[in-house]
């Protein structure tokens, strides 16, 4: 039995660590867009994006230090989407993980700058030749497309746009889905994939770590939907029952709490059984996905 509860907390430490050693600190000129970074970033968050990079890198024989310039990339691509979630023109969100959030405390301007440096910095902090210090791995160059694709108008921002196109509007579950699977999914998996690929898996590990990804990013999602019901605000850190005031297009408003929940359990248990041709190496992967099911915040 995998101690989930450990292992999530030491890898917290360790992207943490990595993080804040890799991040420009907040006293370079301009001081501002440092400490607005450096504010979302180290404002709390399970890290889950980067530890699914690491755990599935150790999943595939590679160390988790191996992949950590990439899994913290992907830390802060998961923050600049979230600033720019919580702006007044997007979902208009003043509490992010229980703290104020980035706009309230530096103003609309800085924070979209913020965001937009976050993202940037992403692709610096991969392309990096001094954060490779055995020489930069031959699928850098494909994993950063892949990374930018899963990122942008056919992945994440593609599903924010029909999220914002379908508030108030009746929404399928082809739609509900296709939201879901871009919005969210996109960018897990590619955390998935990123560290399948950096640690070097075989085809047949990164196809099924893919798979994994694809489905508990599905599961995550419906889950988020779930929680901003029936879930906890102080437990969440944010304000909820935010997507029923805007009637946006989410599961429990499509098919009601308890299918909502079965559907997301289904979608965790294809995670697992995409797992199956990786044997005790995906064990860890997972008891990952059964606490993204179980989780309450």
């Amino acid at each position: 039995m995998v101690d989930i509860e450990g292992y999530l907390q030491a890898q917290k430490s360790l992207v943490d660590e990595a993080l804040s050693r890799y991040l420009p600190p907040e006293e370079h000129y301009p001081s501002v867009i440092f400490q607005a970074m450096r504010y979302s970033v180290f404002a709390g968050g399970k890290r889950l994006r980067p530890i699914l990079a690491l755990a599935a890198a150790e999943a595939v024989g590679a160390a988790a230090e191996d992949v950590l310039p990439v899994a913290c990339a992907l830390e802060c691509i998961h923050t600049y989407s979230l600033i720019h979630d919580d702006l007044p023109a997007l979902d208009n969100d003043d509490f992010r993980r229980g703290n104020l959030t980035n706009h309230k405390v530096f103003g609309e301007a800085n924070a979209i700058l913020a965001g937009d440096a976050l993202l940037t910095f992403a692709f610096e902090l991969m392309t990096d030749a001094r954060h490779w210090p055995d020489g930069i791995p031959a699928c850098l160059l494909q994993l950063v497309y892949e990374i930018a694709y899963a990122i942008g108008t056919f992945g994440m921002i593609g599903g924010q746009v029909v999220d914002l196109q379908m508030e108030r509007q009746e929404v399928d579950l082809r739609t509900l889905r296709y939201i879901h699977s871009h919005k969210t999914g996109a960018l897990i998996r590619i955390s998935v994939r990123s560290g399948a690929i950096l640690g070097g898996g075989s085809p047949a590990d990164v196809e099924a770590l893919s798979e994994y990804g694809a489905q508990i990013g599905l599961a995550f999602q419906i889950m988020d939907d779930v929680l901003d019901v029936r879930g906890d605000e102080q437990l969440m850190g944010k304000g909820l029952r935010k997507d029923e005031d805007r009637q946006k297009a989410t599961y429990p408003r499509l098919m009601g709490l308890a299918e909502s929940e079965a559907r997301a359990r289904a979608a965790v248990e294809a995670g697992i059984t995409a797992l199956a041709p990786l044997g005790e190496r995906g064990v860890l992967l997972s008891e990952l996905a059964q606490f993204i099911i179980s989780r309450e915040s």
